[in-house]
């Protein structure tokens, strides 16, 4: 049986093209942020957006994910390659307007990155299949558009250089989840819109409400 999801431990900026995007500097370190497990849902079910009269734009960000078998507390990259139980993509949904506010502020994300919803995970696929992680290939398509084409080997912070550097800011535990950062294309999710996520021979759909 697999772990039940404690955390989502998320990674900002692992793309230089979307840091450029976005008009952020690209960082020298790992960017981390959480989302608790209550925002997890399921990419088989209907994709919900905060009402957007309420609360603005929701943005979408594909992103390669990566769940652990096992803890990692100040781990070595052997340890890290070898607590990896599961890989999938998954969408980072963000309130892009409420998190402007809040960033202006200079106030915390949650409220933009928190909510019921916000974590959109696929089906898990055995890591295996898709080798040392290095060139693992995803893409987001919306109403058959290509929006997002990833690669992990444009990744800053490698998927094991990761696991390492958070493992040494925290410690990681089975069930967790580690959502590796989002290549450029990011943009807006409308009511309708068909979204198709591939990661290698792997696809899933839904519909955003």
């Amino acid at each position: 049986m697999r772990a039940s999801i404690g955390k989502v431990v998320c990674v900002g900026r692992n793309y230089a093209a979307h840091a450029a995007e976005l008009g952020n500097e690209v960082p020298s370190s790992p960017i981390l942020f959480m989302k608790p497990a209550s925002s997890v849902v399921s990419i088989r079910s209907d994709v919900d957006r905060p009402n957007p009269e309420i609360f603005g734009e929701t943005h979408y960000e594909a992103e390669l994910c990566i769940q652990l078998s096992s803890d990692l507390s100040m781990a070595t990259i052997e340890q890290a390659q070898q607590a990896i139980g599961g890989v999938t993509l998954g969408l980072d949904l963000t309130l892009r307007d409420l998190q402007s506010t809040l960033k202006d502020k200079g106030h915390p994300w949650e409220r933009a990155k928190c909510f019921d919803g916000a974590c959109v995970l696929a089906d898990w696929v055995d890591p295996q299949v898709f080798g040392n992680l290095q060139n693992v290939s995803h893409q987001l398509t919306i109403n058959n558009k290509l929006m997002q084409d990833g690669d992990s080997a444009l990744m800053l912070f490698p998927v094991y250089e990761l696991l390492v550097n958070i493992s040494h800011a925290f410690s990681l535990q089975a069930g967790d989840v580690i959502m590796t950062g989002t290549p450029s294309g990011v943009g807006i999710l409308h009511a309708g819109d068909q979204l198709k996520l591939t990661l290698g021979a792997h696809e899933w759909q839904s519909q955003v409400r």
